[in-house]
């Protein structure tokens, strides 16, 4: 690349990562697993909505407080699961081959759903993404597998 292409191409190049330098960590989805309800709440206020999941067992029966950022799924008093609508470049209603193409060789198939391994501190974390018949997103969560 010559001298001159490559100064025109630095400027654009800086205007395209810049956002991504901008980015407010606090406010990517694996840091809302873990989080207290007092730090919930004192993040987003009091949710719009507050309902209950029944899980196959009465012991996964969860507590939803329902932001527009997401759906929180309480354990006692901490978040241990988070629905949202897009999440680390995918959306919901994205195909299946976008989600995977996104995630990388390192995602599981399996199927009706994808699962990818989440970096992270205290604990493991997993991205789930489930799919419909027809292969469009229709659920993505961020959660604690060992809960």
């Amino acid at each position: 690349m010559k001298a001159k292409n490559r100064v025109r191409f630095f400027p654009l190049l800086l205007f395209i990562a810049f956002p991504l330098w901008a980015q407010d960590s606090r406010m990517e989805p694996h840091s809302f697993v873990g989080m207290t309800l007092a730090e919930l709440i004192g993040r987003f206020g009091p949710p719009r909505a507050v309902y209950a999941a029944r899980g196959d067992e009465s012991w996964q029966d969860d507590v939803v407080f329902e932001y527009a950022q997401g759906d929180f799924y309480i354990y006692r008093d901490r978040v241990w699961q988070v629905g949202l609508a897009s999440a680390y470049g995918i959306a919901l209603g994205d195909p299946k081959p976008v989600a995977l193409l996104v995630l990388g060789g390192n995602a599981e198939d399996r199927g009706n759903y994808m699962l990818f391994s989440l970096p992270s501190g205290g604990w493991p974390l997993m991205l789930r993404v489930n799919f419909t018949s027809a292969g469009l997103a229709s659920a993505i969560f961020v959660y604690r597998p060992d809960f």
